[in-house]
């Protein structure tokens, strides 16, 4: 009687300290594991998916130590394990829902082409996937702008977190929801300036033209200008995002390229393209929104990240030679 009271407590001994294994002992995981919980996955789903990417040890004692704890719901999302957990510090992960988020940064004046491409580097899906949506989802700022062709321009640069249990139309909506936000607290949408196509399409150009915030105003009343004298833009921004949507565009603006058959070259065609030719921020759209009121009809660059400004052909063709002496040029 003794041996089996004997052979039980080390039956049971073992047990436990076979228990006691499985859930303390730490698991190391594969380098960088990540794994994506979808919504609606069981316990059962879970813990199957934690045991086969080896950061738990079995199914049978996680799904145990799920029903024998008051009920958590468990949260979907992608989560990283990059070093070694217990049983119960991975549960409690995905019950209080610590995922990982992918963050993604957009830079003021990024075409579509530009944040498509940014997506698929921040692990967020594919470019191609990122740009069908942008270029069919316009419901979504059919308000603001009915005729518009894609959402370029109403994809407000900012930075972003993103999981991947977010669908590509989610994530778009909300950059288009920070537009919203910024438009609204800048008058945007509101008032007698609210004609919100122009005022992006002209922010955009703005964006590509000067990264000195300091002179987007003047750009902006520049181009107002000549848009007021039936004056061609001549934006060299336009003729490129002309060729991007071309699928010719080669890193560079070539002579020829002025002559290209696209609304958007402005060199050819006068007024403003038909649509915006990048994502602009708020300082570009608060700059088309209040432009400076002056007389200016040119600008060039002058060689240090600014722009000199000419009332006059004549004086813009001075502060071109001097733009290309200090290239060195003749």
């Amino acid at each position: 009687m003794r041996t089996l009271i004997k052979l039980f407590l080390v039956v049971v001994l073992a047990a436990g300290g076979w228990l006691a294994w499985q859930v303390y002992v730490p698991v190391t995981p594969p380098a960088n594991t990540s794994l994506l919980l979808h919504p609606g996955y069981s316990t059962r789903r879970i813990a199957s998916e934690l045991k086969k990417a080896g950061v738990i040890r079995s199914e049978r004692i996680f799904w145990l130590w799920h029903v024998l704890r008051p009920k958590p719901s468990l949260k979907a999302g992608e989560y990283r394990f990059e070093r070694a957990a217990t049983l119960p510090q991975v549960y409690e992960r995905i019950a209080r829902g610590d995922i990982y988020f992918h963050v993604v940064t957009i830079p003021e004046g990024y075409t579509m082409f530009d944040i498509a491409k940014a997506m698929e580097n921040a692990g967020l899906g594919s470019a191609a996937d990122f740009l069908q949506v942008a270029e069919t989802q316009t419901q979504l700022i059919s308000d603001l702008a009915p005729e518009a062709k894609s959402l370029e321009g109403y994809l407000f640069p900012n930075t972003y977190q993103f999981t991947r249990t977010q669908s590509v139309e989610e994530m778009a909506a909300t950059m288009v929801h920070q537009f919203r936000q910024v438009a609204q607290q800048i008058g945007l949408t509101t008032g007698a300036n609210s004609d919100v196509p122009r005022v992006v399409t002209m922010a955009s150009i703005v964006e590509k033209e000067t990264a000195a915030p300091e002179e987007r105003p003047r750009v902006a009343g520049v181009y107002y200008n000549r848009l007021a004298q039936n004056m061609a833009l001549d934006a060299d921004p336009s003729v490129i995002y002309a060729d991007l949507l071309a699928g010719t565009y080669q890193g560079s603006l070539h002579h020829a390229d002025l002559a290209v058959n696209s609304p958007y070259n402005t060199y050819r065609f006068p007024g403003l393209p038909p649509g915006p030719i990048g994502n602009p921020g708020k300082s570009a759209l608060e700059a088309a929104l209040h432009p400076d009121s002056t007389q200016f009809l040119y600008f060039v660059s002058d060689g240090n990240g600014h722009h000199r400004f000419a009332r006059s052909l004549e004086e813009h063709n001075r502060n071109v030679a001097a733009y290309r002496r200090s290239l060195g040029l003749r």
